[in-house]
């Protein structure tokens, strides 16, 4: 037997996946490691936590299959995505890793502006600045850690960090090259212009590969260190949202992904590399293919605040009776008639990415009353990071992005009333695959891609991609809801300036 190893860095563990050439998963295991919440805003990783957990998820994985070791021909990262990692001439972090949702370099990323100016950067980079990306990242560092950012050697993102572990090797991979906000995208080549602006010589930042291209072959220690075999190719990888893009077959226009679990990337791929600046434009894992990628900070992660913070008796239940707590929380929410009577929730509780980019941005629970019942409130958390979801549909739409249907993967796929939500707020089908193991599957077919496996991958992935599950929108609701997004739209609106204001208050 044949196997690929697909491994993806997420933003709380690392899963290692084995696959067989024909999208078959054999075995998955997830390795969880902290986030350092620094203060309000900055937000960190330590990059020997990332290998740590991949050599253990590797061996586990192993484990669990008969011979494994000899059967895996190759391996491919993908991971959260950018991080700001410094190593110096040794491939040692400098200092911990900036992940994405780091927000310190506000100030940095106004400096920019003022610099070269607001439309300028969106030309070179396709991108609008922000601190989400590295340039930023990077210019904050320079800044306020001058000594350590004298001693960097390389900018590398995490696959690279982990390839460089494994092969020797110093690369960066297109999709995370995209992110890095320097390069032109007109040229592909890295910007002089943003580079001097941020401070970076352009020899620190590695080769670019494709995602499916071998960097180098997993070298003697490593082996040792993961169980792998040595001398396997590894291919350069990828973000973590284009490879789930392929694992739902999100892979030609009008076909979307939503990846959902403690935040939503919506992903929406097209050939015509259209830029809008509400998203982030970034290449596609397949060759000649582009991507619009509509970020929002918090979905999941808002019901989880409700779970620790007012869900005390679903999780004692949940203890008791060995039940899932998100399952007793959703069903408390079904008891609530859509529109949930009345109330409204945004979903800005760490702020927004796409496509409000609002730093100051908060969540707001609107309409409530002495008769409001918990199962309202619950599922409003639901519809607004629907409301949320469609608003990112409507600036796509308006950007000449075709939406014909939306893929649903993630843990949040797993509600059954959030799924139909979708579909009835959206007003287009959700189709959920078959199986859903995440961004380890699209690694793998970037392995078969790079080994020669798959010489037509399009069709390939139509043999592999199944849907299990179809919600069609019932538009029965679609009125009531049509009325309450027109409501959450002005909403955000009537507190932009109030969120700023708050966010001066000592």
């Amino acid at each position: 037997m044949t196997l690929f190893l697909g491994i993806d860095v997420g933003t709380t563990g690392v899963k290692a996946a084995l696959f067989t050439p024909d999208g078959h998963l054999e075995v998955a295991r997830t390795v969880e490691y902290p986030i350092q919440h620094i203060r309000p805003g900055w937000v960190e990783q330590q990059p020997e936590d990332w290998w740590k957990a991949t050599c253990t998820a590797i061996q586990q994985a192993l484990e669990r299959v008969p011979d494994a070791t000899a059967q895996v021909v190759g391996l491919a990262v993908s991971s959260q995505a950018p991080s700001l990692v410094a190593l110096n001439e040794a491939g040692e972090p400098i200092r911990p890793a900036l992940i994405w949702m780091d927000r310190r370099a506000e100030a940095e990323t106004s400096q920019l502006i003022d610099q070269l100016g607001w439309d300028e950067i969106v030309r070179i980079t396709g991108n609008r600045p922000d601190p989400y990306y590295i340039s930023s990242k990077i210019k904050w560092f320079r800044q306020h850690e001058p000594e350590l950012h004298h001693q960097t050697r390389w900018y590398v993102q995490i696959p690279g960090y982990l390839n460089y572990r494994l092969t020797g090797e110093f690369t960066l991979d297109d999709a995370h090259a995209g992110l890095v906000g320097l390069r032109d995208r007109s040229s592909g080549q890295w910007s002089d212009v943003l580079c001097e602006a941020c401070g970076v010589n352009p020899d620190q930042l590695p080769t670019v590969f494709m995602g499916h291209q071998i960097v180098g072959t997993v070298r003697t220690n490593a082996a040792a260190e993961t169980g792998l075999p040595s001398g396997i190719p590894v291919m350069a990888g990828t973000v973590d949202g284009s490879a789930a893009a392929v694992e739902a077959g999100v892979v030609e226009e009008g076909v979307l992904a939503e990846m959902t679990g403690t935040s939503t990337v919506l992903i929406m791929p097209n050939s015509r590399g259209i830029s809008e600046p509400a998203f982030i434009s970034m290449p596609h894992a397949l060759p000649g293919m582009h991507m619009l990628v509509g970020a929002m900070v918090s979905s999941g992660a808002n019901l989880n605040w409700y779970r620790d913070q007012f869900g005390r008796w679903e999780i004692e239940e949940a203890r008791r009776t060995e039940s899932d707590v998100f399952d007793l929380l959703t069903k408390e929410a079904a008891s609530s008639p859509p529109g949930s009577d009345g109330v409204l929730f945004l979903p800005y509780m760490m702020g927004e990415r796409a496509p409000i980019w609002h730093t100051q941005a908060r969540g707001v629970l609107f309409g409530l009353s002495l008769g409001t019942k918990r199962g309202a409130v619950i599922r409003a958390i639901l519809e607004g990071t629907a409301f949320a979801l469609r608003h990112n549909i409507d600036v796509a739409r308006k950007a000449g992005v075709p939406v014909r249907e939306i893929r649903s993967v993630g843990g949040g796929t797993r509600s059954v009333l959030w799924n139909q939500i979708k579909a009835n707020i959206l007003g287009i089908p959700v189709l959920l695959p078959e199986a859903s193991v995440g961004a380890p599957f699209g690694d793998a077919v970037l392995v078969g891609m790079g080994l020669g496996y798959f010489p037509d991958v399009l069709g390939a992935l139509r043999e592999m991609v199944r849907i299990k599950t179809v919600y069609d929108p019932d538009m029965e609701h679609a009125w009531r809801y049509a009325r309450m997004y027109g409501l959450f739209r002005d909403l955000y609106t009537h507190l932009r300036e109030d969120f700023d204001r708050l966010s001066e208050v000592p």
